[in-house]
């Protein structure tokens, strides 16, 4: 005997809010991890013992 399982189904626009969710945490990770080595590779090298301001 075959058992309905529309339970556990969701609807399609709501499968396309999800992905969004997903796409914008991915979008804000990557963010967040490839900004920081962005702004290293454009910073100024300071003198390891010395002050940046002599």
């Amino acid at each position: 005997m075959k058992k309905d399982n529309n339970s556990d189904k969701i609807t399609r626009q709501d499968a396309i809010k999800k992905m969004g969710k997903y796409a914008a945490i991915t979008a804000l990770g990557t963010f967040v991890i490839l900004n920081p080595l962005k702004a290293q590779q454009f910073s100024v090298p300071q003198d390891p013992g010395g002050n940046p301001f002599d």
